[in-house]
């Protein structure tokens, strides 16, 4: 099985990437979004040392969104060299920037993305309503990426009239996770990616360890279960589209 780890911060992790990279041997290309300039500018000294299975995007995370007017042009210009923009969103969750702060940011990173031709990686926590209604006004299409998707069964039919891609991540394996299978069960295989959000939101049996590109295989095995297919077939169908959204 070839699987592609479409969400994985191994510049955050604080182990040696090289060692994360060399145990995913099951995994045939990495994408490592930036957060901020300097994330964003580690993730493509990654992508220069492992060109081919390290690709790297720029973008400033909701949390720092307070920061866009400083980061702004930064980003744009680190835009040009990746192959996506983002993370960018909003987290009503934390609020660790003011609301408005995170839908200018958003707004902006949403329109270069569509000046450049270049996919675009979404963050949404408790939040669904407004990203929901700014998608759908920048003109959303399959190339939008909602990273880490935690909705239920209604909010997942809604953002499908997008044509989005949803991504899934560690919450799709937890116990906790029923809501989030539910969605997915709603959600055709062919629209969807897989990721670890490394070194985030480790899958069991592994919780309380960091994550790793390597367990992006354990998404999927949770992912083959809801839909009652093999997980080869869910490493094929995910990856294709990943080809897809970054047009390898």
């Amino acid at each position: 099985m070839a699987w592609v780890d479409s969400h994985c911060h191994l510049q955050l992790d604080g182990r040696p990437p090289n060692e994360l990279i060399e145990r995913a041997d099951e995994v045939d290309r990495i994408v490592v979004p930036g957060v901020d300039v300097e994330s964003s500018e580690a993730a493509l000294g990654l992508a220069d040392e492992h060109p081919g299975r390290v690709f790297a995007t720029a973008g400033l995370h909701p949390h720092d969104a307070r920061h866009w007017t400083v980061q702004r042009n930064q980003i744009e210009r680190l835009a040009n060299q990746v192959v996506a923009i983002g993370e960018t969103g909003l987290d009503f969750y934390r609020n660790l920037s003011p609301p408005d702060d995170q839908k200018a940011s958003f707004r902006d990173q949403l329109n270069l993305a569509g000046v450049l031709a270049k996919p675009v990686i979404v963050h949404c926590r408790d939040a669904f309503a407004d990203v929901f209604e700014m998608l759908e006004t920048a003109g959303a299409g399959l190339r939008t990426v909602l990273h880490c998707w935690t909705g239920g069964p209604r909010w997942s039919k809604r953002f499908l009239e997008l044509g989005v891609t949803f991504s899934f991540a560690g919450p799709v394996a937890f116990e906790t996770g029923a809501t989030v299978r539910e969605g997915a069960a709603v959600i055709p295989p062919e629209q969807t990616m897989v990721e670890t959000d490394t070194p985030f939101l480790t899958p069991p049996p592994f919780r309380g360890q960091p994550n790793e590109p390597a367990r992006v295989a354990l998404v999927g095995a949770a992912l083959a279960r809801v839909w009652a297919i093999p997980v080869d077939e869910v490493a094929r169908i995910t990856s294709a589209r990943a080809t897809q959204v970054f047009g390898w």
